[in-house]
C-alpha cells in the first residue's frame, strides 16, 4: 500500500467538480453516520470518473460542522491507496502551503459558515481513471433547546447513480422522539425519509433514485442541494442523570428533567452606535421585541443604550410584568444609531446597575444576574484597547454575573468578544449578516435565556481519575452537562457522584429506585436519602418508602434529638431470655432499656447505605407498639406535615 502526505485539521456537504471543461461523472455518494451515546461517527465517501482521454484536476469538498474531528481520509486511485495524516493546525497550514507549492496532493479545513467548516482537496486523474475518496470524523453532539441535532450538508451539481445517507441512532436509556427534515425537500421527495424508532434504536435513510434527484425530467442540475437534519432527544428518568462506564472509562450525563427555571436579572447593552444604520439597527429592533415578551413576570431587567454616551430606559431593573414588558417594547421601537462606540463604559454601568440592584436587595436572593452585550464594531470611544476593555470587565464582575455578547457582521471583533465572554462565566455569539439576523439573535438567546441551576459542582468517588471539567457556572434549559474521566483498576461498584448546585427554593423532587440522593446541612451534616421498595408476600403487593442514612453524625452535637438524633449517641440496653421466634432465622428476646421491659424480634434487614442497589444483611430488634418505651415520647410527636422545612 503506497500513501501520501495529506495535512487536515478539525473539522457534512459533499461536492466534486473539475478545474474546467471535461467531463466528470459522480458515480456514488454514500453518508453513514452512526451515533452511540451522544457521540456521533460519520463515513462519507464518493466515487468519480474521468471519462475524458486526457487528464483532469478534480475537486473534493466536504463541510463539516465545527465541533467535529477528522480522524481518516483516504483516496484510491486505480487500486492504489493514499491515506492522510492528521496534523494540528498552525502545522497543518504550514505544511498545505508547502505541499501545493511544489505540485503535490493536499487537503485543509477552514471556515466555512456559520455553523460548518470546509475541508477540500484536489487530485490530478488520468483517462478514463476512477477515484474514491473516504472522509470519517467523529462528533459528541451537544444538547441544544432540549435536542441534539445531526446536521449533513450535501450540494450534488447533477444526480448521482448511487446516493444515499443512513443514520443508526442508539442510546441506552431511551429515545424520546426523531425528527429528520431537510432544507431541499419537495413533495416528492418527503415520503423518501424512512424512519423506524424503538425503545432505544433509531435508524433514518433518505436514497431517491437518478430520476428523483432531478429537478425536472431532462433538466440539468440536482434538488439534493441543502441540509439534511436529524434531531433527536433521549429520556430523562433520574435527577443525577445517566453514568456509562465502559473498559476502565465513564461518562456521566447531567440534565434533569422537570426543574423549575432560576429566576433572572438582566441588563440588555445595545449598541446605536453609527455603524449599526440600516438593517442592523432595524433588525435589532425586531430581535428586542422577541426577547422582551419571552421574559417572565418573576425576572427583572434594564436597557442600557451607548454609543459615546450611555442612556438608559430606566436607572434600576424593573420586574418583567405585562405593563413594564410593553412600555419597553415601545422604548426598543425607537432606538436611533448615531455616535462612536464606547463598550467599556456601557459594560461597567451595567455592572454597577446590578451590583445596586443586588445590595439593595431589590432583586430574589436565588436569581442570576446577567448581561446581554449587542454590538458590531471595535471600541473607537472612552477606553480603546481590547485587552484592557477584557480587565477592566473581569474585574469588576469578580464572578458574580455573567456577561453574553453577540457580534454583529464581518467587522465585529469577535476573538475580543469571545474572550471577554469566556472571562465572565457566558459565550459570544456571531451574528451573520442576512435576513435572518434577527432569527439567530432570538435563537441564541433562547439557548441561555432560562437557567435552572447555578454553580453546579460535580463531585466524583476517590476512584475516579482524569476527570473533565466538573464545574459549570450555570445549566440553561435544554441543555446538558456531560463529564467523562477514568476508573482506577475498573472499579465500577465503588463509583458514586454528587451534585451540588443552586436552583430555586420551589420544586418537586423525585427519588427514583436504586438511586440515593445527599441533602447537606449548614455545609456539613450529611444525611443520604434512598428510596426502597417493601415486597409483601402474602399480599403480592409493595410499598415505597424512604431510608435515611447519617454519614457525619459526629458534628451533631450531644443535644441532638429527633426520631433518629436520640440514637445518634448510643443506647444502653440488655438482652435476655434468647429464644427462637415464629418465623425462620428470626429470634425473640426480652430487651431492657430506658428502665423499660420491651419484648423485641430480630430481623434481617438491608442497609443500603453503601450498595444503593443490593444493599448489605444486617440484623435489627424490632420494637412493637409503635416503638413504645423506646423512643422518647410517642410516634405521633415525631408527625411532621413537610420533611425538610420542619428541617
Amino acid at each position: 500500500m503506497a500513501s501520501a502526505w495529506c495535512p487536515m485539521l478539525f473539522a457534512v456537504v459533499v461536492k466534486l467538480s473539475r478545474s474546467s471543461g471535461g467531463s466528470v461523472e459522480v458515480q456514488s455518494i454514500r453518508i453513514t453516520c452512526t451515533v452511540s451515546s451522544r457521540f456521533a461517527h460519520t463515513v462519507m465517501s464518493s466515487k468519480a470518473l474521468n471519462k475524458e482521454n486526457s487528464s483532469q484536476e478534480i475537486f473534493f469538498e466536504v463541510e463539516l460542522p465545527k465541533m467535529a474531528f477528522i480522524t481518516n481520509f483516504s483516496m484510491e486511485i486505480d487500486g492504489q491507496v493514499y491515506v492522510g495524516e492528521v496534523k494540528e493546525k498552525e502545522s497543518a497550514k504550514e505544511q498545505y502551503e508547502k505541499a501545493v507549492s511544489s505540485g503535490k496532493t493536499a487537503g485543509l479545513v477552514k471556515a466555512s459558515g456559520r455553523k460548518m467548516e470546509m475541508f477540500s482537496v484536489s487530485v490530478n486523474i488520468a483517462a478514463q481513471s476512477s477515484v474514491s475518496f473516504i472522509l470519517i470524523y467523529e462528533e459528541l453532539l451537544q444538547r441544544t433547546l432540549g435536542s441534539y441535532e445531526i446536521l449533513i450538508r450535501v450540494k450534488v451539481e447533477q444526480p448521482v447513480q448511487e446516493f444515499q445517507i443512513e443514520a443508526d441512532i442508539y442510546e441506552p436509556q431511551g429515545i424520546a422522539f426523531v425528527e429528520a427534515s431537510a432544507t431541499f425537500l419537495t413533495n416528492e421527495l418527503i415520503p423518501l425519509i424512512e424512519k423506524t424508532v424503538t425503545d432505544t434504536k433509531a435508524h433514518i435513510s433518505f436514497s431517491p433514485t437518478v430520476e428523483q434527484q432531478q429537478k425536472c425530467p431532462g433538466c440539468k442540475g440536482s434538488l439534493i442541494n441543502g441540509d439534511f437534519i436529524i434531531k433527536y432527544d433521549v429520556k430523562r428518568a433520574t435527577s443525577l442523570g445517566e453514568v456509562q462506564a465502559v473498559n476502565g472509562y465513564f461518562v456521566h450525563f447531567f440534565s434533569p428533567p422537570d426543574l423549575a427555571r432560576v429566576p433572572k436579572n438582566v441588563v440588555y447593552v445595545i449598541d446605536t452606535s453609527g455603524s449599526m444604520h440600516g438593517a442592523k439597527i432595524e433588525q435589532t429592533r425586531e430581535s428586542m421585541v422577541a426577547i422582551l415578551q419571552d421574559l417572565h413576570e418573576e425576572d427583572h431587567f434594564g436597557i442600557l443604550l451607548f454609543e459615546r454616551k450611555i442612556s438608559y430606559w430606566k436607572d434600576y431593573l424593573t420586574k418583567a410584568t405585562k405593563r413594564n414588558v410593553s412600555d419597553a417594547i415601545d422604548y426598543v421601537k425607537k432606538i436611533q444609531d448615531s455616535g462612536s462606540t464606547n463598550i467599556n463604559s456601557a459594560i461597567l454601568d451595567a455592572v454597577s446597575l446590578l451590583k445596586k440592584e443586588r445590595k439593595e436587595k431589590k432583586v430574589p436572593e436565588r436569581s442570576m444576574d446577567m448581561i446581554f452585550l449587542l454590538t458590531d464594531g471595535m471600541p473607537n470611544s472612552g477606553v480603546t484597547s481590547p485587552q484592557l476593555i477584557q480587565q477592566n470587565v473581569f474585574s469588576a464582575i469578580g464572578g458574580i454575573m455573567s456577561l453574553f455578547c453577540l457580534g454583529f457582521g464581518n467587522d465585529v471583533d469577535y476573538s475580543f468578544l469571545d474572550v471577554m465572554c469566556r472571562q465572565n462565566k457566558g459565550v459570544a455569539r456571531r451574528i451573520f449578516e442576512g435576513s435572518d439576523a434577527a432569527i439567530q439573535l432570538k435563537g441564541f438567546y433562547e439557548e441561555v435565556s432560562s437557567p435552572l441551576l447555578l454553580e453546579v459542582d460535580l463531585r466524583y468517588s476517590e476512584n475516579t481519575d482524569f476527570l473533565t471539567k466538573t464545574h459549570y457556572s450555570q445549566l440553561f434549559n435544554g441543555s446538558e452537562i456531560v463529564v467523562a474521566g477514568q476508573l482506577k483498576e475498573n472499579d465500577v461498584e465503588n463509583f458514586s457522584v454528587e451534585v451540588f448546585a443552586h436552583g430555586v427554593r420551589k420544586g418537586r423532587l423525585n427519588l427514583v429506585k436504586n438511586c440515593s440522593l445527599t441533602v447537606t446541612l449548614r455545609h456539613s451534616v450529611k444525611f443520604r436519602v434512598i428510596r426502597h421498595t417493601k415486597v409483601w408476600k402474602r399480599r403480592h403487593d409493595h410499598q415505597d418508602y424512604l431510608g435515611f442514612y447519617t454519614l457525619d453524625s459526629q458534628h451533631l452535637s450531644a443535644s441532638v434529638h429527633g426520631l433518629l438524633g436520640q440514637f445518634y449517641r448510643g443506647v444502653v440496653f440488655e438482652l435476655t431470655d434468647l429464644h427462637p421466634g415464629e418465623g425462620q432465622e428470626k429470634l425473640d428476646a426480652t430487651m431492657y432499656v430506658k428502665g423499660q421491659r420491651l419484648n423485641v424480634t430480630r430481623h434481617w434487614q438491608k442497609d443500603f447505605n453503601k450498595d444503593v442497589k443490593n444493599g448489605e444483611s444486617i440484623a435489627c430488634w424490632f420494637v412493637d407498639n409503635e416503638g413504645r418505651g423506646l423512643i422518647d415520647g410517642t410516634a405521633s410527636d415525631y408527625t411532621v406535615s413537610d420533611l425538610f422545612t420542619a428541617i
